[in-house]
């Protein structure tokens, strides 16, 4: 599940959060103090998979920024578990974005495929948590596509509409253009349905859970990695055989 043409991609289009930022580690840096204070110190699985459905409930819903998101998931994940933050910890954690590390192939990986492709973020953020991870990323993007500037949240189809528009006036087609993400439910299945070639980012090494909700159906990714250096790594391996063969 690793053989693609890239020599027929013009961009990549990625997720950032799971994919380009750790935000497993963020969302559990930002949970675990507010519960321990209170003696409740659940595992990192099942904090995640309580967080993946909150969140999940609350993008779709009526559109909301993405720190009223995290404010809510937050309130959520406390009454799970008898918990009650308060308003200092929720604005804390509805704030904590820009906090979240950067995967330590991130920068390096970005970098190399910035010359070789247009390089367009699609985000289940703002535009202000988005620059605050930017800045740890290193590359200016080409385009960069945000929940707020749509209106809706990944999986919703009209995200991945906005995204195919946005490449276009870039000008290139939907069949020059490579989804790279992490999340097979908010990402993989919407990309597919939406007719994109898509590269899994398998940041969690085939483990299911975490912070994203089961796809629903079965999807099957284009190609899958564990990291995005191991996607240029392909791609460099791949334009290496083609010099040598034209010349």
């Amino acid at each position: 599940m690793t053989d693609l043409d890239y020599g027929r991609f013009e961009a990549l289009t990625f997720d950032c959060y799971g994919t380009l930022i750790d935000w497993e580690s963020g969302i559990l840096a930002g949970l675990r103090p507010v519960l321990a204070r209170r003696g409740v110190e659940p595992s990192d699985d099942d904090l995640l998979e309580v967080y993946a459905r909150i969140e999940a409930e609350a993008e779709a819903g009526p559109y909301l920024r993405y720190r009223e998101i995290l404010a809510r998931c937050l309130r959520g994940v406390g009454a799970h578990h008898g918990v009650d933050p308060d308003e200092t910890e929720v604005a804390a954690f509805a704030d904590s974005v820009g906090d979240w590390p950067a995967f330590p192939d991130s920068p390096q990986a970005l970098a190399e495929l910035k010359r070789h492709f247009k390089l367009v973020i699609l985000s289940n953020v703002d535009r202000a948590s988005f620059r605050a991870s930017n800045a740890r990323l290193g590359v200016e993007f080409d385009a960069v596509l945000t929940a707020q500037d749509i209106g809706s949240y990944k999986p919703d189809p009209r995200n991945f509409a906005a995204l195919i528009a946005k490449v276009a006036e870039l000008g290139h087609p939907r069949s020059e253009l490579l989804h790279v993400a992490q999340s097979l439910y908010h990402d993989h299945v919407p990309a597919q349905r939406a007719g994109l070639k898509t590269a899994w980012i398998d940041r969690r090494g085939g483990r299911r859970g975490g912070a994203t909700p089961e796809p629903p159906g079965t999807v099957r990714p284009d190609a899958r990695f564990t990291s995005l250096a191991a996607l240029a790594e392909a791609h460099r391996r791949e334009a290496a055989g083609a010099m040598a063969k034209g010349g």
